[in-house]
């Protein structure tokens, strides 16, 4: 019971991550700015968007629970690429998704190719 519930907890993990990862990059993106940095006069003045603010702090819990990831598999060379690779797939999604990106036979190419190699990764030897 002990085993599969630390299994349960590590891919729901990597769930939360991929969520945060990919609406973080998406809501940066709708957000238009990546901030305004002045300085003058002895001042100093930051601003950006709420939407992309929004997306920033979800793309920094995003890194934060990639962190904690990280420590609870074995092997990096194992889950980063699956993590990553997993991530990346559903920010091609999301992003033809709501932001409305041109996608082509490369694109989907591409996207099933990373999916073809997540599959390889997790074959038992």
């Amino acid at each position: 019971m002990g085993i599969r519930r630390k299994n349960i907890m590590r891919i729901l993990m990597i769930v939360i991550y991929i969520l945060f990862t990919v609406s973080g990059l998406i809501l940066m993106k709708k957000g238009g700015n990546a901030g305004k940095i002045e300085v003058g006069s002895g001042e100093f003045s930051f601003s950006i968007s709420w939407i992309s603010a929004l997306g920033f702090i979800c793309y920094i819990i995003s890194f934060l629970l990639f962190t904690r990831i990280i420590m609870m598999f074995e092997n990096v060379s194992y889950i980063s690429p699956i993590c990553n690779g997993i991530a990346q797939a559903c920010i091609v999604i999301a992003s033809i998704i709501f932001l409305k990106e041109k996608f082509s036979f490369t694109t989907i190419g591409g996207a099933l190719l990373i999916i073809a190699g997540v599959i390889i990764m997790n074959i038992k030897k």
